[in-house]
């Protein structure tokens, strides 16, 4: 076995010269490493997406269409592994049995296999009845078509987008596999990384066909045959799913030792994973439902708002990703391992995983709600997305950015509940928080459909004129960010409350926590002052300025401080993550 791989399975509290030696951010910055690498590559694919698209009826098919094969990636995938496969799979590892390590991880790999398999046809076979019924808006496009008020049918078009995405979803559940096995053998960045060749294969497609109009007619062949470019990204998108996957499983074969596929129920470790996924596959499932029903109210509103979701989201999402996955991810399989780990150790990692999330989440809340609307220019201002897009889309990432914190301390708490196999609570209360999310968001939804961006903007002089768009763009997709927001610090409640079950006093770092947003705000007069220096610049330019000076101040006031995550990011960035991945 190589150097490298032998640390795999060691169990803790062996010989300091024997096992691998933590330094910074350890993991945790490998892990994050991977997912900025493939977050960047995913914002040029929605800023490519905003040029041909805009906010608009072909961006709306553009996300919904992934909603399919998001569902199963979810139920199957990273997140309920993560439950239900890693704590097993680095147990037995730890406990130095390897062999039954690998027949564990071939029986799942058969039984993902079969499952994502059989799901990915019924969703091919059965694409027009899932597109009615998850996107009952689209329904009435084809009269809308043929009256003038709409350019394209949305509904045909995305029940051609799931047929082509469905099988994709299978190859996604099976890299969720390969990342369980590579965390569990501390091989980090690699199954984070990997999701870039998915959106390069995306960008390739989006490209291809979107440059090939452009030389030929210009930006009227482009608006003129905006679905070709959708169709293309799909294609695409199948593409990256095989190359996401296929990267992966060479590492994966050669850490199990040569796995053998199996559906065997009876292999050591499956009964106890199965009843592990069932409560967070529920949980998941729940999500999902959540996530499907906001499309599905969205749908009903203007043809846009699906859209303006959509990129909200993905700034939304980058931070949790980046900071609380990414976090997270590192520390399940390590507490894992520790069975002996005494409570009050498994509390001070808690603390520690929580005061590192929030020294990273809390800037980037603050920086959202105030710069938001420079930033979403910066990155989507260009094609066809102009001033009034700006708008609706920074007034959805706002809402959304009131839960942030929470959300991400939710993430650090349900894996710690994972890994003491206690899978139940976070899936009951993740069902609850989908209810109070749904009951609020439809609620303001409805009060806030009646609002369009230039009644509330009026002399929309700091991203330009809103043009015809400002009435026709309306904020009902705002009252489902601020549901999920409201939701989100429900949810952060109930699980601190939750970890009484474990018997797990945290001492919540207030302190700390307050310490951050006080020098985020600081940093905000830096950063704010420097957006009025720089008020007639082009939007890349100056966003880019505003926000490398606001993030710069607040890691020299943290590191005035002396807080030690500013330390451990600073040596990060002298040595770079470690090599080994």
């Amino acid at each position: 076995m190589c150097p490298p791989c032998r640390f795999a399975y060691l169990p803790f509290g062996v010989s300091a010269d024997r096992a691998p030696k933590p330094r910074g951010l350890g993991g945790a910055a490998r892990i994050g490493a991977g997912i900025l690498s493939s977050r960047i590559f995913g914002l040029a694919r929605d800023v490519l997406a905003a040029f041909f698209f805009g906010v608009g009826p072909h961006y709306d098919v553009f996300r919904t269409a992934f909603r399919g094969p998001n569902l199963l990636q979810n139920l199957l995938g990273e997140q309920t592994l993560s439950a239900a496969f890693i704590p097993i799979y680095s147990r037995l590892l730890s406990e130095g049995h390897k062999e039954q390590a690998a027949r564990f991880a071939g029986a799942i790999f058969g039984l993902l296999f079969a499952a994502a398999s059989a799901v990915s046809l019924a969703g091919v076979l059965l694409a027009r009845p899932f597109v009615a019924i998850t996107n009952p808006g689209y329904l009435g496009d084809a009269a809308r078509v043929v009256a003038g008020e709409l350019s394209v049918d949305r509904f045909e078009l995305a029940v051609t987008a799931v047929r082509l995405l469905f099988p994709m979803a299978l190859f996604l559940v099976l890299a969720a596999w390969t990342l369980g096995v590579l965390n569990s053998h501390r091989r980090f960045f690699l199954p984070y990384f990997a999701p870039v060749l998915w959106n390069a294969a995306l960008i390739g497609g989006l490209v291809y066909a979107g440059w090939e109009l452009l030389g030929a007619g210009g930006r009227a062949a482009v608006a003129g045959d905006q679905s070709r470019i959708l169709l293309a990204a799909f294609v695409g998108g199948l593409v990256g799913g095989v190359l996401q996957f296929a990267v992966q499983l060479p590492l994966a074969v050669r850490l199990t030792g040569g796995f053998r596929p199996s559906m065997s129920l009876q292999t050591t470790g499956v009964a106890e994973a199965i009843r592990s996924f069932t409560p967070v596959l529920a949980a998941r499932g729940a999500a999902q439902l959540s996530s499907y029903v906001d499309t599905l109210l969205a749908s009903l509103l203007f043809a846009g708002a699906q859209s303006a979701l959509g990129y909200a989201q993905t700034l939304y999402l980058l931070p949790i990703s980046l900071f609380a996955l990414s976090v997270a991810a590192a520390e399940l399989p390590e507490l894992s391992r520790r069975g002996e780990l005494a409570q009050g150790e498994l509390a001070v990692r808690t603390v520690k995983a929580v005061r590192r999330i929030s020294f990273f989440v809390v800037p980037t809340q603050v920086g959202y709600i105030a710069f938001g609307l420079l930033i979403i220019a910066g990155l989507y201002r260009r094609g066809e997305f102009g001033a009034a897009d700006n708008w609706v889309v920074y007034a959805v990432l706002a809402a959304y950015s009131m839960g942030l914190l929470a959300t991400a301390w939710s993430r650090m708490l349900t894996n710690v509940f994972y890994a003491e196999g206690e899978t139940r609570t976070p899936a009951r209360i993740a069902v609850a928080r989908i209810v109070l999310s749904l009951a609020i968001g439809v609620a303001l939804m409805i009060w806030l459909d009646r609002v369009s961006v230039d009644s509330l903007v009026g002399d929309a002089g700091l991203v330009g004129a809103l043009g015809d768009k400002g009435g026709r763009l309306r904020l009902g997709a705002v009252g489902l960010a601020i549901g999920s927001a409201f939701a989100a610090w429900f949810e952060w409640l109930r699980l601190r409350s939750g970890l009484r079950r474990l018997e797990l006093s945290v001492a919540w770092p207030t302190a700390h926590v307050l310490a951050a947003y006080g020098r985020a705000l600081v940093a905000l007069a830096g950063g704010a002052a420097l957006w009025y220096l720089v008020r007639d610049w082009a939007y890349l330019p100056a966003a880019a300025l505003v926000l490398v000076g606001y993030a710069s101040a607040y890691l020299v006031l943290s590191k005035i401080q002396s807080v030690p995550e500013a330390a451990d990011l600073l040596s990060v960035f002298k040595r770079g993550p470690r090599s080994g991945d």
